[in-house]
Protein backbone atom coordinates (compact mmCIF):
# COMPACT_ATOMS: atom_id res chain seq x y z
CA UNK A 1 0.00 0.00 0.00
CA UNK A 2 2.81 2.24 1.07
CA UNK A 3 4.77 1.80 -2.15
CA UNK A 4 1.65 2.01 -4.69
CA UNK A 5 0.95 5.61 -2.82
CA UNK A 6 4.08 6.37 -4.15
CA UNK A 7 2.71 5.69 -7.33
CA UNK A 8 5.40 2.68 -8.07
CA UNK A 9 3.11 0.77 -9.82
CA UNK A 10 1.36 3.53 -11.52
CA UNK A 11 0.97 2.41 -15.68
CA UNK A 12 1.60 6.12 -16.69
CA UNK A 13 4.98 6.24 -15.08
CA UNK A 14 6.18 3.19 -17.52
CA UNK A 15 8.54 3.34 -20.32
CA UNK A 16 8.22 1.62 -23.71
CA UNK A 17 10.58 -1.06 -24.76
CA UNK A 18 12.77 0.42 -27.46
CA UNK A 19 12.17 -1.49 -30.66
CA UNK A 20 15.72 -2.38 -31.78
CA UNK A 21 18.13 -2.00 -28.33
CA UNK A 22 21.73 -1.43 -29.22
CA UNK A 23 22.92 -2.95 -26.55
CA UNK A 24 20.68 -5.36 -24.03
CA UNK A 25 21.75 -5.17 -20.33
CA UNK A 26 21.54 -7.98 -18.14
CA UNK A 27 21.57 -8.67 -14.19
CA UNK A 28 21.21 -12.23 -13.31
CA UNK A 29 22.89 -15.04 -11.35
CA UNK A 30 26.25 -16.34 -12.03
CA UNK A 31 26.62 -18.83 -14.82
CA UNK A 32 22.64 -19.01 -14.39
CA UNK A 33 19.81 -20.87 -16.73
CA UNK A 34 18.25 -17.51 -17.10
CA UNK A 35 21.04 -15.61 -18.25
CA UNK A 36 21.66 -18.44 -21.36
CA UNK A 37 17.72 -18.25 -21.79
CA UNK A 38 17.60 -14.74 -22.08
CA UNK A 39 20.98 -14.19 -24.25
CA UNK A 40 19.99 -17.31 -26.43
CA UNK A 41 16.02 -16.28 -27.16
CA UNK A 42 17.42 -13.26 -28.05
CA UNK A 43 19.73 -13.89 -30.53
CA UNK A 44 17.95 -16.34 -32.43
CA UNK A 45 15.14 -13.58 -32.89
CA UNK A 46 17.90 -11.21 -33.76
CA UNK A 47 21.59 -12.43 -34.34
CA UNK A 48 23.21 -9.11 -34.21
CA UNK A 49 21.64 -8.29 -30.58
CA UNK A 50 24.62 -7.55 -27.64
CA UNK A 51 24.72 -8.11 -24.21
CA UNK A 52 26.02 -5.97 -20.98
CA UNK A 53 25.77 -8.93 -18.66
CA UNK A 54 26.48 -8.29 -14.95
CA UNK A 55 27.23 -11.19 -12.66
CA UNK A 56 25.43 -11.01 -8.96
CA UNK A 57 24.34 -12.84 -6.51
CA UNK A 58 20.20 -13.25 -7.22
CA UNK A 59 19.37 -14.65 -3.64
CA UNK A 60 20.59 -14.62 0.16
CA UNK A 61 21.40 -11.34 2.10
CA UNK A 62 23.88 -9.68 -0.58
CA UNK A 63 21.39 -9.86 -3.72
CA UNK A 64 19.70 -6.71 -3.18
CA UNK A 65 23.44 -5.05 -3.06
CA UNK A 66 24.56 -6.30 -5.73
CA UNK A 67 21.89 -6.32 -7.41
CA UNK A 68 21.08 -2.35 -7.20
CA UNK A 69 24.90 -1.84 -7.97
CA UNK A 70 24.53 -3.13 -10.87
CA UNK A 71 21.34 -1.95 -12.19
CA UNK A 72 22.97 1.53 -11.11
CA UNK A 73 26.05 0.57 -13.09
CA UNK A 74 23.92 -0.24 -16.29
CA UNK A 75 21.74 2.67 -16.08
CA UNK A 76 24.57 4.76 -16.49
CA UNK A 77 26.10 3.54 -20.02
CA UNK A 78 24.15 5.09 -22.79
CA UNK A 79 24.80 2.36 -24.97
CA UNK A 80 22.54 0.39 -23.00
CA UNK A 81 19.13 0.92 -24.15
CA UNK A 82 17.16 -1.77 -21.91
CA UNK A 83 17.43 -3.79 -18.59
CA UNK A 84 16.75 -7.16 -17.73
CA UNK A 85 16.69 -8.13 -13.80
CA UNK A 86 16.30 -12.24 -14.35
CA UNK A 87 16.64 -15.57 -12.22
CA UNK A 88 15.17 -18.53 -12.23
CA UNK A 89 12.40 -19.90 -10.01
CA UNK A 90 12.62 -20.44 -6.39
CA UNK A 91 11.21 -20.24 -2.97
CA UNK A 92 9.00 -17.64 -1.52
CA UNK A 93 12.35 -16.58 0.80
CA UNK A 94 14.58 -16.74 -2.06
CA UNK A 95 12.48 -14.57 -4.50
CA UNK A 96 12.24 -11.72 -1.58
CA UNK A 97 15.01 -9.25 -2.61
CA UNK A 98 13.12 -8.71 -5.59
CA UNK A 99 10.20 -6.96 -2.99
CA UNK A 100 12.97 -5.55 -1.81
CA UNK A 101 11.74 -1.18 -0.95
CA UNK A 102 15.07 0.21 -1.92
CA UNK A 103 15.27 -1.80 -5.14
CA UNK A 104 11.85 -1.09 -6.27
CA UNK A 105 12.33 2.68 -6.16
CA UNK A 106 16.21 2.46 -7.66
CA UNK A 107 14.17 0.35 -10.35
CA UNK A 108 11.21 3.38 -10.52
CA UNK A 109 13.96 5.82 -10.79
CA UNK A 110 16.15 4.52 -13.43
CA UNK A 111 16.45 6.11 -16.92
CA UNK A 112 16.66 2.84 -18.43
CA UNK A 113 13.53 0.56 -19.21
CA UNK A 114 13.48 -2.34 -17.12
CA UNK A 115 12.29 -5.86 -17.53
CA UNK A 116 11.73 -8.27 -14.54
CA UNK A 117 11.86 -12.04 -15.42
CA UNK A 118 11.89 -13.17 -11.94
CA UNK A 119 11.27 -17.19 -12.08
CA UNK A 120 8.41 -18.43 -13.27
CA UNK A 121 4.45 -17.39 -14.30
CA UNK A 122 3.66 -18.43 -10.79
CA UNK A 123 5.86 -16.32 -9.06
CA UNK A 124 5.40 -13.04 -8.60
CA UNK A 125 7.74 -10.83 -6.49
CA UNK A 126 7.08 -6.70 -6.50
CA UNK A 127 9.37 -6.31 -9.21
CA UNK A 128 7.15 -7.29 -11.44
CA UNK A 129 4.48 -4.27 -10.64
CA UNK A 130 7.19 -1.59 -10.64
CA UNK A 131 9.15 -2.26 -13.36
CA UNK A 132 8.26 -1.25 -17.12
CA UNK A 133 7.73 -5.23 -18.58
CA UNK A 134 6.87 -8.29 -16.76
CA UNK A 135 8.08 -11.44 -18.58
CA UNK A 136 6.59 -14.31 -17.38
CA UNK A 137 9.58 -16.55 -17.73
CA UNK A 138 13.35 -15.59 -18.60
CA UNK A 139 12.76 -17.04 -22.29
CA UNK A 140 9.56 -14.46 -22.85
CA UNK A 141 11.97 -12.03 -21.61
CA UNK A 142 14.57 -12.95 -24.37
CA UNK A 143 11.44 -13.03 -27.04
CA UNK A 144 10.14 -9.84 -25.83
CA UNK A 145 13.46 -7.17 -26.17
CA UNK A 146 14.13 -7.32 -29.87
CA UNK A 147 11.95 -7.87 -32.78
CA UNK A 148 12.00 -11.17 -34.26
CA UNK A 149 14.30 -10.87 -37.62
CA UNK A 150 12.45 -13.37 -39.90
CA UNK A 151 9.25 -11.28 -39.35
CA UNK A 152 10.85 -8.18 -40.02
CA UNK A 153 11.86 -9.43 -43.19
CA UNK A 154 8.41 -10.59 -44.03
CA UNK A 155 7.16 -7.06 -43.35
CA UNK A 156 9.83 -5.40 -45.29
CA UNK A 157 9.05 -7.73 -48.38
CA UNK A 158 5.33 -7.01 -47.76
CA UNK A 159 5.59 -3.32 -47.50
CA UNK A 160 7.75 -3.24 -50.91
CA UNK A 161 5.58 -5.27 -52.87
CA UNK A 162 2.80 -3.02 -51.67
CA UNK A 163 5.11 0.22 -52.54
CA UNK A 164 5.86 -1.60 -55.97
CA UNK A 165 2.37 -1.93 -56.52
CA UNK A 166 1.58 1.78 -55.09
CA UNK A 167 4.11 3.02 -57.68
CA UNK A 168 2.94 1.09 -60.55
CA UNK A 169 -0.83 2.14 -60.05
CA UNK A 170 0.26 5.35 -59.91
CA UNK A 171 2.62 5.54 -63.48
CA UNK A 172 -1.06 3.42 -64.69
CA UNK A 173 -3.01 6.31 -63.33
CA UNK A 174 -0.54 9.25 -64.61
CA UNK A 175 -0.10 7.74 -68.26
CA UNK A 176 -3.69 7.65 -68.52
CA UNK A 177 -3.81 10.95 -67.51
CA UNK A 178 -1.36 11.92 -69.62
CA UNK A 179 -2.78 10.22 -72.80
CA UNK A 180 -6.03 12.05 -72.02
CA UNK A 181 -4.54 15.42 -71.64
CA UNK A 182 -2.53 14.89 -75.18
CA UNK A 183 -5.50 13.75 -77.06
CA UNK A 184 -7.73 16.31 -75.24
CA UNK A 185 -4.60 18.85 -76.90
CA UNK A 186 -4.80 17.63 -79.84
CA UNK A 187 -8.48 18.38 -80.46
CA UNK A 188 -8.00 21.78 -79.00
CA UNK A 189 -5.16 22.41 -81.69
CA UNK A 190 -6.90 20.83 -84.63
CA UNK A 191 -10.19 22.66 -83.79
CA UNK A 192 -7.93 25.92 -83.81
CA UNK A 193 -6.63 25.11 -86.54
CA UNK A 194 -9.79 24.86 -88.58
CA UNK A 195 -10.95 27.88 -87.32
CA UNK A 196 -7.74 29.91 -88.19
CA UNK A 197 -8.02 28.39 -92.18
CA UNK A 198 -11.91 29.75 -92.00
CA UNK A 199 -10.73 33.32 -90.67
CA UNK A 200 -7.83 33.34 -93.25
CA UNK A 201 -9.85 31.86 -95.87
CA UNK A 202 -13.00 34.87 -95.05
CA UNK A 203 -10.09 37.52 -94.31
CA UNK A 204 -8.68 36.63 -98.13
CA UNK A 205 -12.47 37.07 -99.85
CA UNK A 206 -12.40 40.20 -98.15
CA UNK A 207 -9.27 41.31 -99.62
CA UNK A 208 -9.80 39.45 -102.66
CA UNK A 209 -13.46 42.00 -102.67
CA UNK A 210 -11.78 45.44 -101.61
CA UNK A 211 -8.91 45.19 -104.24
CA UNK A 212 -8.37 47.11 -107.43
CA UNK A 213 -8.14 43.51 -109.29
CA UNK A 214 -11.25 42.89 -107.56
CA UNK A 215 -13.10 45.71 -109.09
CA UNK A 216 -11.66 45.19 -112.14
CA UNK A 217 -12.77 42.00 -112.18
CA UNK A 218 -16.32 42.86 -111.78
CA UNK A 219 -16.42 44.87 -115.25
CA UNK A 220 -14.70 48.43 -114.12
CA UNK A 221 -11.56 49.57 -116.08
CA UNK A 222 -8.88 52.07 -115.30
CA UNK A 223 -8.82 54.96 -117.53
CA UNK A 224 -5.14 56.97 -117.72
CA UNK A 225 -3.60 59.50 -119.85
CA UNK A 226 -0.42 58.98 -121.71
CA UNK A 227 1.49 60.02 -119.13
CA UNK A 228 0.00 57.70 -116.90
CA UNK A 229 -1.99 59.67 -114.67
CA UNK A 230 -5.42 58.52 -114.43
CA UNK A 231 -8.28 60.24 -114.95
CA UNK A 232 -10.75 60.70 -112.18
CA UNK A 233 -13.15 63.20 -113.40
CA UNK A 234 -14.43 64.07 -117.00
CA UNK A 235 -12.89 67.92 -116.66
CA UNK A 236 -9.68 65.87 -117.04
CA UNK A 237 -10.09 64.84 -120.59
CA UNK A 238 -9.71 66.58 -123.95
CA UNK A 239 -11.24 66.17 -127.14
CA UNK A 240 -8.99 64.12 -129.28
CA UNK A 241 -6.72 62.63 -126.78
CA UNK A 242 -5.70 59.29 -126.91
CA UNK A 243 -6.42 57.45 -123.55
CA UNK A 244 -5.41 54.12 -122.47
CA UNK A 245 -8.05 51.96 -120.52
CA UNK A 246 -6.47 48.98 -117.99
CA UNK A 247 -8.99 45.67 -117.97
CA UNK A 248 -9.72 42.87 -115.17
CA UNK A 249 -7.44 41.03 -117.89
CA UNK A 250 -5.41 42.83 -120.48
CA UNK A 251 -5.13 46.56 -121.69
CA UNK A 252 -6.51 48.57 -124.37
CA UNK A 253 -6.66 52.14 -125.83
CA UNK A 254 -9.23 54.57 -126.47
CA UNK A 255 -9.53 58.35 -128.01
CA UNK A 256 -11.78 60.92 -126.39
CA UNK A 257 -14.75 62.25 -128.98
Amino acid sequence: EKLAKEGLFDLERKKPLPFLPKKVGVICGRNSDAEKDVVQNARRRWPSVEFEVREVAVANNNAVKEVSAALKELDALKEVDVIVITRGGGSFEDLLPFSDESLLRLVAAAKTPIVSAIGNEKDAPLLDLVADYRASTPTDAGKRIVPDMFEELSKIDALRARAIRFIENKVFNDLQRIDTFRDRNIRAISNYIAIGYEQIAKLSAQVSALSPQGTLDRGYSVIQKSDGTIVKNASQLTKGEALKLRLAKGEGSATVN
